[in-house]
């Protein structure tokens, strides 16, 4: 099974090429409102970035403020380039943390309080946390790959084997 570190290694390697896609387009079509996922490529994107930020501190177990108080929101998606300059300082920073975690199977318990207020008990492990956080980015990546068709970008095949295998030529 690969490790959580090369997991994380190909979620980067993949969101790098989402990333080259996305850069060429205009603040327009960035923002573009789309009838799927959070609702344009700058919210799904910025979605993907503050969820990975959230599992990280709560695999770590950090408190979390109130969505509120986050610096970046779903609602207020920053432009392209501070999302990509942020992101990669966070990119680094969440590999580090995967690294800094001994015991995935530790139970990790939070309060978290819901959209309607309702207050839960969340019970999980940082490998549970860690499952979430790889899953969400691929389901929402998907989103902002069709996005980028429908602005006529030939996003290719990102899957893991086509970035993480080592293939060669039979001789």
């Amino acid at each position: 099974m690969p490790s959580p570190t090369r997991i994380y290694d190909y979620l980067a390697l993949s969101r790098a090429r989402i990333l080259d896609w996305t850069r060429p387009l205009s603040p327009g079509q960035y923002t573009q409102p789309f009838a799927i996922g959070p609702g344009s490529i700058a919210r799904t994107l910025t979605h993907i970035m503050i969820s990975e930020w959230y599992y990280v501190q709560r695999m770590l177990r950090r408190d979390v403020p109130p969505y509120e108080q986050w610096p970046i929101r779903d609602e207020d998606p920053p432009a392209f380039a501070v999302l990509e300059s942020t992101w990669a300082g966070q990119s680094a920073a969440t590999r580090a943390a995967i690294g800094e975690i001994a015991d995935w199977d530790a139970e990790i318990c939070y309060g978290h309080t819901d959209e309607t207020g309702r207050r839960m008990r969340i019970t999980t492990t940082p490998a549970d946390i860690f499952t979430q956080l790889a899953f969400h980015e691929v389901h929402h990546r998907a989103q902002v790959m069709n996005m980028l068709r429908q602005h006529g970008v030939a996003a290719a095949d990102i899957d893991f084997n086509t970035l993480m295998y080592q293939i060669t030529e039979d001789a």
